[in-house]
């Protein structure tokens, strides 16, 4: 069992069968191992290439503890899910002092709850920081971290998706945008509660860049293939304008694909699909470098990692005016916000002046994970 370091972060995210991947997918980090069980947490002092190595890269739920770690809040930090599998396993490690670990799932109703989750707690003792995510975990789990800095975050539309016997452990929540943040306050008025997003922010400026390659398709949407994100609305939007627009589609997962590709054929528009399955990052960067301007239809919606992700890859962005939460992320130097009802006059537009736009150093500077660590070291300095 790897020690405990002196400084750790936990970010429990939801259920996940067969994550994290099998022992030996994994970096080769063995020597990294023993050397930290055998010098203690002080090894990393001693060997500041660890920190200095890591790359903050990868999903939304990763990148916030990999931030935290680069930056020196915590120095360890793993991501827990749950999982039907029986058992558990040792964490993986794809990167120094970074980790992912699994554990049983006992209870599948919302708040989640891990019976081997919280007794590992109770053997190898609360993290500084424990990260709650989505439907959150049992009230139990959160007593059992007292001494920790809880800190939640929905990822989706509604602010709170926890009963209030577990919300009322929160030192700090997370929300993406004013009227989220109003409904906190209706709950918790005393809770801390600040602007501040896992998905968009935290950006990931290393893997999500230009590539300079040749624009083949007018615009592309990255989003599930699942009905809250409205492809109806996009696909409708090509149908109404008065010109060919190649789209590109990239579907990451869900049950629509059928669907939305029998959709557009009925309303014989331009559009290829990519997935689902998905791709990898690397993947879905290359595909989004191929086309002009990102496309955001949804409405009843978090504030989606995409808005950002074209951004740092070069596109500007057009969103839905109807997005719930995320339309902070639409700047005159990053984008456009249009209606359903317009949105076919706002591809036009944002195609013919798609060049004028500057999006990815905007992005780096406001959302990146540097800007985005920083502000969060901030908020962690008034709760803790």
């Amino acid at each position: 069992m790897l020690r405990t370091p002196t400084r750790t972060l936990y970010a429990i995210g939801d259920a996940r069968d067969g994550w994290p991947p099998a022992p030996g997918a994994d970096l080769p980090l063995a020597a990294y191992l023993d050397h930290w069980q055998a010098a203690g947490p002080g090894w990393l002092h001693r060997n500041p290439d660890a920190r200095a190595d890591l790359r903050v890269v990868g999903g939304y739920l990763e990148r916030l503890p990999l931030a935290c770690i680069k930056a020196g809040i915590v120095d360890y930090a793993e991501t827990w899910h749950f999982t039907r599998e029986a058992g558990t396993r040792p964490a993986t490690h794809a990167q120094p002092l970074f980790g992912a670990r699994q554990f049983h799932i006992h209870d599948e109703t919302a708040p989640l709850h891990s019976d081997d989750m919280l007794a590992f707690i109770q053997t190898h003792g609360a993290p500084q920081i424990l990260c709650v995510w989505g439907l959150g975990v049992s009230e139990a789990i959160l007593a059992a971290c007292r001494a920790s800095t809880i800190i939640y975050y929905s990822i989706d539309a509604p602010p709170l998706r926890v009963p209030a016997a577990c919300s009322r452990h929160f030192d700090l929540i997370l929300v993406g945008a004013e009227w989220q943040r109003e409904a906190v306050r209706a709950r918790h008025p005393d809770t801390a509660c600040e602007l501040l997003t896992i998905g968009p922010e935290f950006a990931d400026h290393e893997t999500f860049r230009p590539l300079g390659v040749d624009k083949e398709y007018d615009v592309v949407y990255v989003a599930a293939a699942q009905p809250y994100k409205r492809h109806d609305i996009l696909f409708q939007g090509l149908a109404r304008c008065t010109r060919r627009v190649r789209c590109l589609c990239v579907c990451g997962y869900g049950e629509l694909g059928d669907d939305l590709r029998r959709m557009a054929s009925d309303l014989s528009i331009d559009v290829d699909f990519v997935g689902p399955p998905g791709v990898s990052y690397a993947e879905v960067n290359a595909l989004m470098n191929r086309a002009r301007v990102g496309i955001v239809a949804s409405v009843d919606d978090g504030c989606p990692a995409i808005l950002t992700e074209y951004m740092l890859a070069g596109l500007p962005v057009l969103a839905n005016a109807q997005l719930c939460c995320g339309l902070r992320f639409i700047t005159p130097t990053t984008g456009m916000i249009a209606a359903p009802d317009a949105l076919h006059t706002a591809i036009e537009t944002l195609l013919d002046h798609h060049a004028d736009y500057q999006p990815r150093q905007y992005a780096i500077d406001n959302w990146g994970w540097e800007a985005s660590v920083a502000r969060l070291q901030q908020l962690l300095a008034r709760v803790t």
